[in-house]
């Protein structure tokens, strides 16, 4: 039976359309997309305050944006948190019915609904985030595919898309918030936005530890994973994330994969460089989760975790984060059905990460 109350609302049907990051360098942001991910050029966006590039790799479209003005919004962004997700778009049928609703609910505007006539979305709107990051409500023509933000030219692709990384899509979002604000940001989604609240960890790292809430829309396609620090464990690095973003933001996205080994093994002959997992973690694996001992040795070799829940198995890795304050890295992840986040490896990953952490910082004050 058709869920009408599900159908009547404009918020039922979010989706990612793009993610938008605020660069202090185009130019080599999106040389560095392009060589060590794989992404392609889809279209470029200049204006008096900006230059453009989106980015795809299968249906991720990434959107890099410099300011050329200091009244330009990402001139501030950049000074106070260096280069970072500044906007995650949100696809929905009606733009305008979206924007209102979510406004009486809760929501924070940002920007009113604005008509386009360039070719692009035919209506945009935004609402406000965690920290400064926003929400662009994007609507398209009905069965238009894959596009660009307002105000872009398309950038036809004559070439042959390396096929060898096989990224899909945004997989989930994961964000830093303030000791304090996890509980209100999670209201925050569920009732401005209509999202569900789907996953719960605390996550205990040594002497560290973090609480962590999964939200995600009720069509299923967007997840945000909402982590903050226990403040009455010891300083880790989500206290550190805070401390050197300036604040609350995205600290990794999460791209899933046809097959995360090759994955990473594609990414790595391009540049790309992984945290490195202990050995003792593949020791106990085998009598974790279900593996033949070929699929275990190439987990091992490339240093890509695996889960299982009730629905299936995932496999997951973090990259070393390149960012030159560290507040910033990516996951590739692969599910063969499982709908959870690896809650056995979560802890594996941080730790993993707060080696890596560690490191960078016995690196910098020699």
């Amino acid at each position: 039976m058709r869920d009408l109350s599900k159908a009547a609302d404009p918020l039922a049907d979010l989706s990612i359309d793009y993610v938008e990051m605020y660069v202090e360098d185009l130019d080599a942001a999106a040389a560095s997309w392009v060589d060590r991910y794989a992404f392609t050029v889809a279209g470029t966006s200049e204006s008096a305050e900006s230059r453009g590039i989106a980015l795809r790799h299968g249906r991720i479209t990434l959107v890099l944006t410099q300011a050329t003005s200091e009244q330009h919004p990402g001139s501030a962004y950049v000074l106070d948190h260096g280069d970072g997700v500044a906007d995650i778009a949100l696809r929905t049928a009606d733009a305008d019915a979206a924007y209102h609703a979510a406004l009486s609910r809760g929501a924070l505007a940002h920007r009113s609904p604005e008509r386009h006539t360039d070719g692009g979305p035919a209506v945009t709107a935004a609402v406000r985030g965690f920290g400064d990051t926003v929400h662009t409500l994007v609507q398209r023509d009905p069965g238009e595919g894959l596009g660009l933000p307002a105000g872009y030219t398309p950038v036809p692709y004559d070439g042959e898309p390396a096929d060898d990384v096989g990224l899909l899509e945004l997989d989930h979002v994961a964000v830093c918030l303030n000791a304090g604000d996890l509980g209100p940001m999670v209201d925050y989604y569920r009732d401005a936005l209509g999202f569900r609240d789907i996953f719960e960890e605390r996550i205990v790292v040594g002497t560290q530890a973090m609480e962590s809430t999964a939200v995600q829309s009720r069509s299923g396609t967007v997840t945000l994973t909402l982590i903050e620090p226990d403040t009455s464990a010891a300083s880790g690095q989500v206290d550190e994330f805070l401390k050197d973003h300036h604040g609350p933001g995205v600290q990794h996205l999460a791209f899933s994969a046809r097959d995360a080994v090759r994955s990473v093994r594609a990414l790595s002959e391009r540049g790309v460089t992984f945290l490195r997992t202990p050995s003792s973690y593949y020791d106990l694996l085998g009598a974790r989760v279900e593996l033949s001992e070929e699929r275990l040795d190439d987990l091992r070799a490339t240093n890509v975790l695996a889960a299982e829940d009730h629905d299936g198995q995932l496999f997951q890795i973090f990259t070393a984060s390149s960012h030159p304050r560290g507040t910033l890295f990516f996951e590739i992840i692969e599910r063969q059905g499982a709908a959870t986040f690896g809650s056995a490896n979560i802890k594996a990953l941080y730790e993993a990460v707060e080696l890596e952490r560690t490191r960078q910082r016995g690196f910098h004050q020699r």
